[in-house]
This record gives C-alpha cells, sequence and structure tokens, in this order.
C-alpha cells in the first residue's frame, strides 16, 4: 500500500540567473513497510528530495501526499498528526547536549506532550546496546554512538515514515554496518517507510528499493 508519494516536485534555490535547480519535476511512490535508498554525486539534489518529501521543505511546484492526502491543503491539527508520525535522522546528529542518552531518545514524545513509554525506551536501548551508557552525555559518546542515539530518537514514537539524511556519512566502515543493522532490525518491530538518503553502496544496495538521482532528476529505480 501506499503511504506517501510525490507529484512533478521542484524546488529552486535563487532566483534568475543565480537560480539553483535542485529539484526538477520527480515523480515517485513510496510503499507500507519498504526501505528506500537514494544514491547520487554530491549535489545531486539527494538531500533537497528527502527534505521535500519529510515536509522539511515546502515545493515550489508540485505535490505531495501522505496516504493520498495533499501535504500542501492540510491544516495544522493534520500537519501536527503526520508530524508524531515522522521520524527524521540527519549527518550531524542534532542532539541536545544537555540531555542524556536516554531524555534524547525520550524528547519526541516530551515534546508532543505525550505520555513517555519507557519500556520502548529500553528496547530502543537495547536494540543499539546503548543500556549501559544511557545516563552519558553526548560529548561523552563517539560518533558511531550519537548516531545511533539520534536514530533511536527518531524510533522513540514507532513512526510510520523515517527519513535520515546521510546518517553514516561521518562514520567509518564497521560502524556503518552497525547503524544499518539496527536500522534493520528495528524496522522489523515498527515496520516504517524507510527513505535514506547516502554515498555508501553497500548501504544503498541493503535496501528494497534503490532511487538514483542525477542534476536533480529520478533516472533509475532498481530493486
Amino acid at each position: 500500500m501506499c503511504a506517501l508519494r510525490c507529484e512533478n516536485i521542484h524546488k529552486i534555490y535563487g532566483k534568475s540567473q543565480q537560480a539553483t535547480y535542485a529539484v526538477r519535476g520527480i515523480s515517485a511512490e513510496f510503499q507500507e513497510n519498504t526501505f528506500y535508498s537514494v544514491i547520487g554525486k554530491s549535489g545531486s539534489g539527494k538531500s533537497t528530495l528527502i527534505h521535500l518529501l519529510s515536509g522539511l521543505l515546502k515545493a515550489d511546484r508540485g505535490e505531495i501526499f501522505y496516504d493520498e492526502q495533499p501535504l500542501s491543503t492540510m491544516n495544522e491539527q493534520q500537519l501536527e498528526h503526520i508530524k508524531k508520525k515522522t521520524g527524521i535522522v540527519f549527518q550531524n546528529y542534532q542532539l541536545l547536549p544537555e540531555l542524556t542518552v536516554r531524555e534524547n531518545i525520550l524528547l519526541p514524545a516530551v515534546l508532543l506532550e505525550e505520555k513517555c513509554d519507557e519500556e520502548w525506551c529500553d528496547v530502543i536501548l537495547e536494540k543499539l546496546q546503548m543500556t549501559d551508557i544511557q545516563s552519558k552525555y553526548p560529548d561523552q559518546l563517539s560518533g558511531g554512538q550519537q548516531q545511533r542515539c539520534a536514530i533511536g530518537r527518531a524510533f522513540m514514537n514507532r513512526p510510520k515514515y523515517l527519513f535520515c539524511d546521510e546518517p553514516t556519512g561521518n562514520l567509518d566502515k564497521k560502524t556503518s554496518k552497525s547503524v544499518l543493522n539496527f536500522l534493520l532490525e528495528i524496522k522489523q518491530l515498527t515496520k516504517p517507510t524507510i527513505i535514506l538518503v547516502t554515498h555508501d553502496l553497500d548501504i544503498a544496495r541493503s535496501a528494497d528499493v534503490v532511487l538514483h538521482i542525477e542534476d536533480g532528476k529520478l533516472v533509475s529505480k532498481s530493486l
């Protein structure tokens, strides 16, 4: 079943001769419980695409649909509902330095003013192999540990949609593999639609579907 799709979306930065066409008329469908990787050279529009799909950026043209409802027509309450079902992981982690590992993972539930599911947090910490360091702060963690914490935070509200922008870009090969294994394992528990931007072809090949972006256009799709 289609969870998310986009139709002829465009994103342009700047105006007239200084305009940069980051995304040029991309249309795609993303099915439930499916892992998508997005590959392409630097500057090809990968990150812009994922920021458009997640709602972090607004498309200049075209439309994005969540469960067949246009994103552009949603009211504040509907957008908040989508936000609750969305997890986002960035390359630079974006952990809050004053919060512990556990507190960072619990943060989405706190911000949404929902009851924190402490037992689910325990499951995430166990899967992340971070139970023993849950009381540490981000500056006491390695890069791999910080990224695993960021991914755990994204899974806290059991998202239906998970967007990952180069989550292993700053990590070594071994640590990248452990992060990927966690994504694949937790996917079996919550069954989200995962859309992951990466330069790592080994990680890309682990996805169910690989999308190749060039010059802001979708040039190929492989299973």
